[in-house]
């Protein structure tokens, strides 16, 4: 058995330069005019650099915006579930020639992330994006509110990317490229892996869909989002710290993968967990874990739209397939975690395990009963939120 193939049917097709080269086109790209990209943007380029966005080679046309905003399926027939899109204000726009070329650099430190050859300029619909890809158009969705604010103007076109921001540095082994966790799970020995996403340290639920996932899989990779999150979600340092605690006191060894990924949260629901799946298969994965409210916020999306928008894929659209699993908690009557379909028990008999309650309970410093996390994975955020407290 072999892993799934990277997305398009080809090899990776990561574009970050190296060696000499690297060298060549920093001095070449420091010639250039500069724009600097939104956050969003920046862990878009990271992810095309390290082949997390395979076949992509740049940002998308206004015909593969459309295409994937009503469609998704890009200008040349391929699936995709989100625009990958770079935007300018209209003055910046203005000063850009298609054709020529850019450099583009960190919002952070003004550091020089890519060079892009601008082959197209366009306007687009803003609410049309949104209403297809997230549903609404009401900017209190954060995602919403990130589209609405962009650049009156797309610019399309071909990537060399020159960094990875930041990442490896920051964190070390956790920042895995797709090249690297395919490698790790060839040595392994694994061919069918499930990935679990998670933007918050593991409770009890997550541990649970873990485990269920490795009774059928050979490991599970737990990818850990490394970009921009909302106000109050625990950092990525914690929550990883807080997953490894956990893996290493509950898993059997060899059956788990940490990585993270340098993206931040579009918080678009199931378009999301398709875009999810879309790089988990460039990662190597067959399959991917599907919860409730999967790249969910508030209220916009029902509790299993994630699931069912994978049913309406046309065949063929990925290899990298959803594995569904319903509503879990802790059930008194059972004595343990279960699910919608193995427990027959009440809603009196059941707690809900829920990552904004653990968070809530934390930051008040209430008690949290051992149903919901580990007591190991306690201790390591009671440590985070009582930092917060003596600041």
């Amino acid at each position: 058995m072999k892993l799934v193939d990277p997305h398009g049917g080809g090899d990776l097709l990561p574009l970050l330069f190296e060696g000499e080269a690297l060298e060549r086109e920093r001095r070449h790209a420091a010639t250039l005019p500069t724009l600097r990209v939104s956050q969003r943007e920046k862990g878009d380029i990271i992810m095309l650099g390290i082949g997390g966005f395979t076949p992509l080679q740049g940002f998308m046309t206004h015909s593969d915006w459309r295409g994937v905003c009503d469609g998704m399926k890009m200008a040349d027939g391929l699936f995709w579930p989100i625009p990958i899109t770079l935007s300018a204000t209209a003055a910046a726009a203005d000063a850009i020639s298609v054709g020529g070329e850019i450099a583009l650099t960190d919002p952070d430190d003004g550091s020089i992330l890519a060079t892009m050859r601008v082959t197209e300029k366009y306007a687009i619909d803003k609410s049309h994006e949104c209403a297809m890809v997230f549903q609404t158009t009401d900017p209190a969705h954060p995602g919403v509110k990130l589209v609405m604010d962009q650049g009156e103007i797309n610019l399309a076109g071909p990537l060399k990317v020159l960094s990875t921001g930041g990442f490896p540095e920051k964190y070390g082994e956790l920042f895995k490229t797709p090249k690297q966790t395919r490698e790790l799970f060839t040595v392994l020995g694994w061919s069918k892996v499930a990935a679990f996403q998670t933007r918050n340290p593991m409770h009890r639920s997550h541990e649970y869909l873990a485990k269920v996932a490795i009774e059928t899989c050979d490991g599970v990779l737990i990818h850990s989002l490394l970009g921009n999150l909302k106000p109050g979600d625990i950092p990525a340092e914690v929550r990883t710290k807080a997953i490894g605690t956990l893996v290493d006191n509950y898993f059997v060894k060899n059956t788990i993968v940490q990585a993270g990924y340098p993206l931040d949260m579009r918080y678009a629901g199931p378009r999301e967990a398709l875009l999810h799946a879309v790089f988990r298969q460039n990662y190597g994965c067959s399959h991917q874990i599907v919860g409730r409210d999967h790249a969910g916020v508030g209220s916009y999306y029902g509790p299993f739209d994630a699931h069912h928008i994978f049913d309406r894929l046309p065949a063929g659209a990925l290899q990298t397939q959803p594995m569904k699993i319903d509503v879990s908690f802790w059930c008194y009557k059972c004595g343990g975690m279960a699910s919608g379909r193995t427990c027959p028990h009440t809603d009196a008999d059941r707690l809900q395990v829920s990552g904004t309650q653990l968070r809530k309970s934390l930051s008040e410093g209430a008690d949290v009963p051992t149903e919901f996390s580990r007591a190991e994975v306690l201790a390591v955020l009671r440590e985070y939120y009582a930092s917060l407290d003596s600041e």
